[in-house]
């Protein structure tokens, strides 16, 4: 039989620094060719999940100190990011970081760094197809784009490595509203069209579980709440805390805003 699952987190704690724990025993499936939402306030631990995924938990004194990360039938916890990006595992950083002294398409060609000497002509073509605006910016230099041009130089940068696993991390942010739906009508073809897994880890919970098939909701390290997006988006606790909305349908004010009710189901 066919395995389905791509990606496993095992009850998985995290610290820094031997000290400051941050996840405190996340557990997550993520299945071939699916878009996993994660959502969650600031602070809930969204972005050190995905790093301890990359492994870009390392640079930061950081590491998982109990559970496994099994992707592919292998485990890849505390692994270094350059064997964990061979294996097809991409990360778009939250803050969208190009090489600015560099071109549009010499950033673009940066991401094929991890499968150098192989030709790249046809996947510079892919990419412009998803992001036409890069095409008359591609002579120039990266720090001259705007904040939605960056986003899809960046998101573009990782299609150049060809990833099997996507991490975006609040591909929103910062961002006018009609570039947000441009944005996330592109994440939905890469997958339709690609093939490829992705983890979306926004803030933005309604167009989040617009495009994906299942969510996790992250609180102060742990998971509090999963399920298919269409039943999260018909939660009372979800569209209360995260879609604004009441259960009489009025949007909520901040001062009404009572406890978060957990439903626990974390090891």
């Amino acid at each position: 039989m066919e395995v389905t699952t791509l990606l496993q987190l095992n009850n998985i704690s995290v610290v820094y620094s031997d000290v400051i724990q941050v996840l405190k025993g996340v557990s997550l499936k993520v299945e071939k060719h699916k878009i996993i939402s994660l959502l969650g306030s600031n602070g809930a631990g969204k972005t050190t999940t995905l790093k301890a995924v990359s492994g870009l938990l390392k640079p930061e004194n950081g590491k998982v100190t109990e559970g496994s990360i099994v992707y592919d039938e292998s485990p890849i916890q505390n692994s270094s990011p350059e064997t964990i990006t061979r294996l097809g595992i991409i990360q778009v950083l939250e803050g969208r970081i190009p090489f600015k002294y560099l071109t549009v398409e010499e950033n673009l060609k940066v991401g094929t760094a991890t499968r150098w000497g192989k030709p790249y002509k046809e996947d510079l073509a892919m990419v412009y197809s998803y992001f036409p605006a890069l095409v008359k910016r591609r002579k120039t230099l990266a720090g001259y784009c705007s904040g939605g041009e960056m986003q899809m130089l960046v998101m573009g940068r990782a299609l150049m490595a060809h990833p099997k696993l996507l991490l975006l991390d609040e591909p929103s942010l910062g961002l006018a509203p009609l570039v947000v739906q441009e944005i996330f009508r592109i994440i939905k073809r890469i997958n339709e069209e690609q093939g490829t897994t992705i983890i979306l880890v926004e803030q933005n919970a309604n167009m989040a579980l617009q495009i994906a098939h299942y969510g996790y909701v992250m609180e102060n390290g742990k998971i509090v709440m999963e399920g298919h997006s269409k039943d999260l988006r018909e939660n009372p606790d979800v569209k209360e805390f995260y879609l604004g909305v009441s259960s009489g349908g009025a949007a909520r004010s901040y001062k009404d805003v009572k406890s978060y009710r957990r439903r626990k189901r974390w090891l």
